[in-house]
């Protein structure tokens, strides 16, 4: 009988030992000294099974579609990055030749004036009069309208590009274009355009004419897209094609839309459809015409 009682003792005594080496077991993997059996402790255990069981953001395994779509993206970021330094690098070389071109064509003009200048003292020196040469652009006005217009004048109209009243447009002067002006006088003015009549008429009323659309010229892209294959970038290489009379100059005039021009300040002197030698406005007003031209600007 005693010898029952040892066993079941011992047996006991094990079980007990195993409870307690689980219990610190238990303790140990949840990270606590101590378990009570209280009801504040819940929470902490609790917790502590949560912390120990929920896989952490790092544990969690990313799809392979959402890492290549990274990839992609910082590819991409990358390329654009790249593609915007190398325009900005671009355009500072671009800027860099269009400023230097406008100083050539500043010396260039001052050196054109300097040499009238000095030929009109010499004539003037000698008692001669100084005579210009005859201008290699004109700038036409179409002052009549549509109505008791003959044919021929009308079609001559039109391949000129003037279509409304008032508007304008730059002319090489040829033989076949002076044939032309002389056959539609009673119904334009023109004349010989000095470099500041250009100029602001290009940058006050200038406009593109692109896939048969009026276009504002606001920067020197859409200039670089339609006249670039000729070396022309910027609004002063086109004055300046116009001034001197360019070996492109036609692709230059094509490009810009004809010039709409308003009612002169003040209103004509003079009648209107008389020409301009007998008191009018219509026909051949030589530099006269930039004093009309700057009324209408």
């Amino acid at each position: 009988m005693s010898a029952q009682i040892r066993t079941y003792v011992s047996t006991a005594g094990a079980i007990n030992g195993m409870a307690h080496r689980s219990t610190r077991s238990f303790q140990h993997s949840i990270g606590s000294s101590s378990i009570t059996t209280g009801s504040s402790s819940i929470p902490t255990i609790i917790d502590s099974i949560h912390r120990h069981t929920v896989p952490s953001a790092h544990d969690v395994l990313v799809p392979e579609t959402l890492l290549k779509k990274r990839k992609s993206d910082a590819k991409a970021r990358e390329e654009k990055a790249a593609k915007a330094a190398e325009t900005k690098k671009a355009n500072l070389a671009k800027r860099k030749v269009i400023f230097k071109r406008a100083e050539q064509y500043t010396k260039e003009y001052r050196a054109a004036e300097r040499e009238e200048i000095r030929l009109r003292r010499a004539a003037k020196a000698k008692g001669d009069f100084y005579v210009a040469g005859q201008p290699k652009v004109v700038f036409v006005v179409r002052l009549r309208g549509i109505n008791n217009i003959a044919p021929k004048p009308r079609k001559i109209l039109q391949l000129l590009r003037l279509l409304q009243i008032n508007n304008g447009v730059f002319v090489r002067l040829t033989k076949a274009t002076s044939q032309m002006l002389q056959l539609v006088q009673p119904y334009v003015t023109y004349g010989a355009p000095n470099l500041k009549t250009i100029r602001d008429l290009v940058y006050k009323r200038g406009y593109a004419k692109v896939n048969r659309q009026r276009l504002p010229i606001n920067d020197n892209k859409v200039i670089e897209e339609n006249l670039g294959k000729y070396g022309i970038l910027s609004i002063e290489d086109i004055v300046h094609e116009i001034a001197t009379c360019g070996p492109n100059f036609k692709a230059v005039t094509n490009f810009l839309w004809a010039f709409k021009l308003s009612n002169p300040n003040g209103g004509f002197k003079g009648k209107k459809l008389t020409h301009y030698t007998e008191g009018g406005n219509t026909g051949d007003r030589g530099e006269a015409i930039n004093a009309i031209v700057r009324r209408m600007n």
